[in-house]
């Protein structure tokens, strides 16, 4: 884990960044505490609706419900 100084973080943020895309956690320090972790987020890809609400939309291109409303049933709320 990479330790840098907040004042490291606001004047060279893109090389902590590409840190965290190299996978890399970067914990923030002020007065040699740490403050905070920053970890990188991981897979970003979108969830795929379609198929986790009943699979491929119809011919219109519409789903029945909207997602908002599909997703409110699914957590039951």
């Amino acid at each position: 884990m990479k330790t840098a100084p907040i004042r490291e973080v606001r004047s060279h943020f893109p090389r902590l960044e590409a840190l965290l895309f190299e996978g890399e956690s970067i914990a923030i320090t002020k007065r040699k505490r740490v403050v905070a972790i920053i970890n990188p987020a991981g897979d970003t890809a979108r969830p795929d609706f379609r198929t986790r609400f009943g699979g491929a939309a119809p011919a219109g291109g519409k789903l029945e419900q909207s997602a908002v409303t599909m997703l409110s049933k699914e957590r039951r709320e």
